[in-house]
């Protein structure tokens, strides 16, 4: 009888060693492979090793937020001409001086630790077009997403978690395409946990002992062996065994890694952990210290949606529909930061902040805005980027970019420079060409750079 803590690889070394499975595909798998999500070289010296990805869903107006512009009343003040400026107020950080909005006080008291970019040019006008564009670097085609990109680029350090991960209450625009692995082995692909008791279906069975278990994943192995002696040249094998393995692995490592209640109380106040707030984004504490969590056992790649295709910061009618969101996620975003840099995480940690697109200086409706893709702002912290540093400016509505615009091929192709990736290397071989997550454009943006 197995033992319910044997290595599941040890396991399957054994049975092709015992010419119980043929030296095929599998075995050109564990042995020339070694494995396929085990850590790879870098292309140069990494800064970072791992991505905290924070997606905001609807488009964030970057007037409201982290461009703010003061023409509430318009060119004259009369109005006439619908331009509606920041409505929430905004002050400047206090060290490093960066204008943020008053509906995100805790992110601003950290502009210290973030570079901003107001620059950002979107890939799209549409939502489902321009969150895969951001995500994927395409925004009409079906493409590997930016963190099975990056997991099969460096692989993992963690067996026993996935090496991509996205935390989301709700699905956003563009659905599972935004953490799909495409062409790419499908275990790239992320694994979605949903926030609160149980993040993962079914990840213990309930009523089953570990010996009935190892019975049952024995007849999967044979199985396995039976299609891998059927189809020598079937290479969704590999990405099924390795399903298996970390499923297997999880049941043992996923259950404390979610389990908050370690951690000491005033890292949960930290964090807001314990905060009695509702609507979208009301897990958002949750998610975050999650994530520190995953990051600290070494997944690769950790993405968080604040809430999903409705409702979220797509405020077309009323923009004090911002003020809400941003009082659920602006805490513990902010811890996030804060808690990485006490650990000395912050260091080798991208942390990215993004939305789809930004928002018109006019109004639309009654008091809100329509889609905006000529220019909005993202921000990025940690992994050797700048703190405390605006790249690009707009104009003084905030309608156009005037210095050093960004495309969304250039944030990816300096996110990966930064993990230690050439961009241009980084390629897979799909129906006969060579596949990049920047295609055929990109550049690393420098000035982002510390």
């Amino acid at each position: 009888m197995l033992n319910s803590n044997l290595n599941r690889r040890t396991m399957i070394r054994s049975m092709v060693g015992g010419s119980l499975m043929m030296p095929g595909i599998v075995s050109q798998l564990l042995a020339e492979q070694s494995d396929p999500l085990g850590p790879k070289a870098t292309h140069h010296r990494p800064t970072a090793k791992n991505v905290i990805f924070i997606y905001a869903t609807g488009g964030v107006s970057h007037i409201d937020t982290f461009d703010p512009k003061p023409t509430s009343g318009g060119r004259d003040g009369s109005g006439k001409d619908r331009l509606m400026g920041n409505l929430f107020g905004a002050k400047p950080n206090q060290k490093c001086g960066t204008l943020v909005s008053d509906i995100f006080p805790h992110v601003r008291d950290v502009m210290d630790e973030i570079c901003l970019i107001r620059s950002m040019k979107a890939s799209h006008f549409d939502h489902s077009e321009a969150t895969l564009g951001m995500h994927t670097g395409s925004p009409t085609f079906a493409r590997p997403s930016m963190g099975s990109w990056i997991s099969y680029g460096l692989g993992t350090v963690n067996q026993n978690l996935p090496s991509f991960i996205v935390i989301a209450p709700h699905l956003p625009y563009g659905g599972t395409q935004v953490y799909a692995s495409d062409f790419l082995p499908a275990f790239h692909q992320g694994t979605r946990v949903l926030p609160g008791k149980n993040p993962i279906a079914n990840l213990n069975p309930p009523g089953k002992t570990g010996q009935l278990q190892d019975l049952e994943f024995d007849l999967v192995d044979q199985f396995n062996e039976r299609h891998a002696r059927q189809r020598p040249h079937d290479s969704a094998l590999a990405a099924r065994i390795k399903s298996f393995e970390t499923a297997f692995q999880m049941q043992q490592a996923a259950p404390e890694a979610f389990d908050v209640q370690q951690e000491p109380e005033h890292v949960r106040r930290l964090y807001g952990l314990d905060r009695k707030v509702k609507g979208p984004g009301a897990d958002f504490a949750w998610q975050c210290l999650v994530a520190r969590r995953l990051a600290e056992r070494g997944v690769r790649f950790i993405e968080l949606i604040d809430t999903g295709s409705r409702p979220n910061w797509d405020s077309h009618g009323e923009m004090k529909e911002h003020a809400d969101l941003a009082r659920n996620v602006d805490q513990p975003t902010a811890a996030l930061i804060t808690d990485l840099r006490q650990r000395g995480m912050l260091k080798d940690t991208i942390v990215l902040w993004a939305t789809e697109f930004g928002r018109t200086p006019t109004k639309e409706g009654k008091n809100g805005r329509g889609h905006h893709r000529d220019c909005f702002s993202v921000w990025l912290a940690g992994g050797g980027f700048k703190g405390g540093h605006v790249h690009g400016a707009t104009d003084e509505i905030g309608k156009y970019t005037v210095e050093d615009p960004v495309e969304v091929h250039d944030l990816h192709a300096t996110m990966l420079h930064q993990l230690g990736i050439n961009h241009e290397k980084l390629t897979f071989r799909h129906a006969g060409r060579d596949f990049r997550l920047t295609d055929v454009h990109g550049r690393i943006v420098k000035d982002l750079i510390a």
